[in-house]
């Protein structure tokens, strides 16, 4: 079956002048001759976008979208009408959010956090702005520890509301951060807390010795690149620490005691230094 608004996997049916036609069990779906990749020949599988052209008909493409049915994403856009507005979600057809979709209006230019979903009237790919909707504590697909995709929602009193997998809501507390988030910031974290009431706190990056162990090469580098000495120790404060190295105190600390475990490293009264 056709996944509308999705990647899919299909066959070249047969080429015509104007393009290919890929295999949907029917007639088949067009795939223009700009988009077909060069001496493809029938038989041949190729991974394509689906979606409705502007005659409602289906269409296929190699190119890659900002965002697929069920993404979060932040999209601008490009032109305003009566009936809703259009935003460039990277397809030579721009994505239409209906004016019942938007919060307070959207106008030319303008960055919106949207969710990219089928239209059940339509059956074509549309985008809202009321993500509210879509998301849900009450039933979790995740768990402590869990590694996870957040996307920035909004600031509150105590640090950042985050769409957690693009399903959930949870907060990344401003101490867990040293860098100022905007929405539709997109970042990698883990699921550190879930309450009675399946509220969540999150932290930013990978858990544990994990992330120790991605972040050794980082600092390693950055000591060859800076002749085999940096002015950063476990007395530095968190937001010089942040801005150099892109981690928190916590974890920069975890990190050198590893390396100083290794002998990779030695530390300094001032900083740490290679061990030759």
């Amino acid at each position: 079956m056709i996944k509308v608004g999705a990647y899919n996997n299909l066959k070249v049916l047969r080429k015509i002048a104007i393009g290919v036609y890929l295999d949907d069990g029917a007639d088949g779906i067009l795939l223009p001759k700009r988009f077909v990749p060069r001496n493809v020949q029938v038989g041949d599988e190729l991974k394509v976008f689906v979606y409705h052209d502007s005659d409602n008909r289906l269409i296929a493409t190699t190119q890659e979208p900002l965002g697929v049915v069920g993404d979060i994403v932040k999209l601008k856009t490009v032109s305003v009408t009566h009936q809703g507005a259009f935003l460039d979600w990277g397809l030579m057809k721009d994505l239409f959010v209906p004016k019942s979709q938007q919060l307070t209006g959207m106008r030319v230019g303008g960055l919106y956090l949207v969710k990219i979903f089928i239209d059940k009237q339509t059956g074509r790919v549309a985008a809202t702005e009321k993500i509210d909707y879509t998301l849900n504590n009450d039933e979790l697909t995740v768990k402590e520890k869990d590694e996870v995709d957040l996307i920035v929602y909004r600031r509150s009193d105590i640090g950042y509301v985050v769409i957690i997998n693009a399903l959930h809501t949870g907060i990344l507390y401003f101490n867990e951060v040293f860098e100022d988030l905007q929405p539709g910031d997109k970042l990698k974290g883990f699921i550190k807390t879930i309450r009675s009431d399946n509220k969540i706190d999150v932290v930013a990056g990978k858990r544990g010795y994990a992330k120790v162990e991605s972040e050794t090469d980082k600092i390693l580098k950055l000591l060859e690149e800076n002749n085999g000495y940096l002015p950063y120790n476990d007395k530095s404060i968190p937001e010089d620490i942040y801005a150099f190295f892109g981690m928190s105190k916590k974890t920069f600390k975890m990190t050198i005691g590893n390396l100083f475990k290794q002998q990779k490293i030695e530390f300094t009264k001032t900083g740490i230094k290679l061990v030759d």
